[in-house]
């Protein structure tokens, strides 16, 4: 591949690596997307949380393995293509794309709801157009002040979801105060652990693949990390480890102290368990604590929407012009062009009237499933294009893979017969317009080198 004489600047740390993947994957998706997953499969939930995070550790440890082989890519399309070809490159790249800018719309609309938790008189457009110029801004500088950033934003994560478990431990085992210990006694007592069946714990399949999304952002940070072949496995192996830790405990937490039929699908169910507990000032608290996951995960939004553009641009896969970094390094261009989405979920918000978070995540929870199982195709063929493995290898080659792959198409079938056929519409006919597009653009080569 081409890639000019402009390079990115490689200024990541591991530290900043493992903060941006926990920054994508714990956003609005554990603090206000859990609600859908408790309410579409009850307490079984949890096995959906376990399940796809055990399909995303075969999915990382693919990603690592590919990324020690190929050290000079810059994003995973460019480990997926050597291999696959340019079209599964160039459909990868625009589904990933297109799955950040609208992450970055149902992450903007949500942070502009829970600042007028505050700013009650402010119109809600105003809030969005703050967030997203700030977003912007912080941006336009050099990629460490964006890690650095990032890194502290899930540290507030982070820290609230220990808490959360530390405190809910206590109240499940030993009681506190008014409180008696409530065991795990509401995981069966309402309908059973299963009270929607087979069919409840595969529509919440959506939900927890788009909660999980952002972690496979590893692979976009790969041009901009010092040492990559030996940052990725590392930070690979422990983001997948937190990621289960501050998913499936949390929910563990919430099913087992408050009935799962009294998680209110339209809020937080943190903020459900902490009033039962009668903890003071809880909106306030969980107010602030689920504005700064959203303004994470639209931080990290942009900065994976505008290097996959920008990677594009120089395969000239997009239009060249967004292939241009600026003096610290980047890619202006592509981040104002992807900027622009920011917008898409103030217009939503105006019609969905309260549903932009989950009109907004049906089809990210496409995009993400896409993306893992793309992943895990390329790496169950890479050792068959002579790929010679050296360093970091996955030791559950190529059975694991193959039994990963198999497991997330049976997932996207099974999603795609229980979702809203409006989002499962639109994932298809963006498909196909990207698909299109392929094939205009080879016609156009083709044109040009015959009238040569």
């Amino acid at each position: 591949m081409n890639h000019g004489k402009q390079e990115l600047a490689r200024q990541l740390k591991s530290r900043h690596i493992m903060m941006i993947a926990l920054g994508g994957a714990i956003g609005a998706g554990i603090f206000k997307g859990s609600s859908s997953s408790i309410s579409l499969a009850g307490p079984g939930v949890i096995f959906a949380y376990i399940w796809g995070g055990l399909l995303l550790l075969f999915v990382m440890q693919g990603l690592a393995e590919m990324a020690v082989q190929n050290p000079q890519a810059r994003t995973f399309r460019e480990l997926i293509e050597p291999i696959l070809g340019r079209f599964t490159g160039y459909t990868l790249g625009w589904i990933y794309w297109l799955n950040w800018v609208l992450v970055m719309s149902a992450e903007t609309a949500a942070s502009a709801v829970f600042l007028q938790y505050w700013f009650a008189d402010v119109p809600l457009w105003v809030l969005s157009l703050i967030v997203s110029i700030a977003i912007t801004f912080l941006n336009l500088f050099q990629v460490n002040i964006f890690g650095e950033t990032e890194y502290w934003l899930a540290g507030i994560k982070v820290t609230v979801l220990s808490l959360f478990i530390i405190l809910g431990g206590v109240l499940l085992f030993e009681g506190l105060g008014d409180h008696p210990a409530v065991g795990f006694s509401h995981l069966t007592s309402h309908g059973g652990f299963f009270p929607h069946g087979f069919t409840g714990l595969a529509t919440s399949m959506l939900v927890v693949m788009f909660s999980f999304g952002g972690t496979e952002m590893i692979g976009m940070t790969l041009g901009e990390t010092e040492n990559p072949e030996k940052v990725i496995p590392r930070a690979s192996r422990g983001v997948i480890y937190r990621v289960l830790l501050f998913y499936v405990l949390p929910i563990l937490v919430i099913v087992s102290l408050v009935p799962w039929d009294q998680v209110s699908a339209a809020g937080s169910p943190f903020v459900t368990v902490f009033q039962a507990i009668g903890i003071p000032y809880v909106g306030g608290l969980m107010n602030f604590v689920m504005l700064t996951a959203v303004l994470s995960a639209t931080n990290t939004g942009m900065y994976a929407a505008s290097r996959m553009l920008y990677t594009q641009a120089l395969d000239r896969q997009a239009p060249r012009f967004f292939g241009v970094l600026s003096k610290r390094k980047v890619p202006v261009r592509a981040l104002l062009a992807s900027t622009s989405f920011l917008y898409v979920g103030v217009i939503v918000a105006f019609f969905a009237k309260g549903h932009t978070f989950d009109y907004l995540m049906i089809i990210p929870g496409y995009t993400v499933m896409a993306t893992w199982i793309v992943l895990l195709l390329a790496h169950l063929f890479s050792h068959k294009k002579g790929m010679k493995v050296k360093g970091y290898t996955f030791k559950g080659f190529p059975v694991i893979t193959a039994f990963a792959l198999f497991f997330m198409l049976l997932i996207f079938a099974g999603v795609i017969l229980t979702s809203p056929l409006f989002g499962t519409l639109f994932f298809f006919l963006a498909l196909l317009i990207i698909i299109v597009s392929y094939r205009l653009q080879q016609r156009a080569s083709f044109m040009r080198v015959k009238r040569l």
